[in-house]
C-alpha cells in the first residue's frame, strides 16, 4: 500500500504518531500533558480509499474530552472525508487535525483559564496575593483607612484586580 509507505516515511521520529496495524493509526494531537491534546485513530476498510477510512476517538486518552465535543470533531473530520473520498486522505486528516485542533477544542471545559493564564504569564496570578499579604502588615491605621476607602472597605482589593487582563 502506497500510502502505507509514505505514512511511515513522513512520520517517521513523530512521537504523535503510532501505527497500530498497517491498516490503522493514531495519531495525538498537542503535546503529552495538554489538557487539549486528542486522539485520533484512522483505520481503512478494505474498500478505503474509496470508501470513508472509520475515524474513532475512543481511545482511553481521550477520555476527559467530552462525548459532545468528540462527536463534534468527527462531524468536521467526517467532511474532510467526504471533500478528499478516492484519495489517500490519512495524512490529511491528520494534518487537518493538527492544524485546527483549538477550534475543535475550544468548547472543552478543561482547565480552559488555567492553560490560558498559563501560557501567557506563569504563576504571574500567584504574585499580587502574597505580596498584598505583607504589604498589609506594615501598614499603618490610617494607611488602612486610606486603603479602605479605595477598596471595599476590607482593605482587599478585588481578587484579580490587577491581572484580569493577562487572561483576557
Amino acid at each position: 500500500q502506497m500510502e502505507l509507505e509514505a505514512l511511515r516515511s513522513i512520520y517517521e521520529g513523530d512521537v504523535c504518531f503510532r501505527e497500530l496495524s498497517p491498516v490503522s493509526f493514531q495519531y495525538r494531537i498537542g503535546e503529552s500533558g495538554d489538557p487539549k491534546a486528542f486522539l485520533i485513530e484512522v483505520s481503512w476498510p478494505e474498500t478505503y480509499p474509496q470508501t470513508a477510512p472509520v475515524i474513532s476517538m475512543d481511545a482511553f486518552f481521550n477520555n476527559t474530552i467530552s462525548s459532545a465535543i468528540k462527536q463534534s470533531i468527527l462531524d468536521k473530520l467526517k467532511v474532510e472525508v467526504e471533500a478528499n473520498l478516492g484519495t489517500a486522505m490519512t495524512y490529511t486528516l491528520f494534518e487537518y487535525a493538527k492544524d485546527n485542533k483549538e477550534v475543535f477544542m475550544e468548547n472543552q471545559p478543561v482547565n480552559t483559564v488555567t492553560s490560558v493564564s498559563n501560557s501567557i504569564s506563569i504563576g504571574t496570578p500567584e504574585v499580587p496575593p502574597s505580596k498584598k499579604k505583607e504589604k498589609k502588615e506594615q501598614l499603618s491605621k490610617t494607611q488602612k483607612r486610606k486603603l479602605a476607602d479605595k477598596t471595599d472597605n476590607k482593605g482587599e482589593l478585588p481578587r484579580g484586580w490587577n491581572w484580569v487582563d493577562v487572561i483576557k
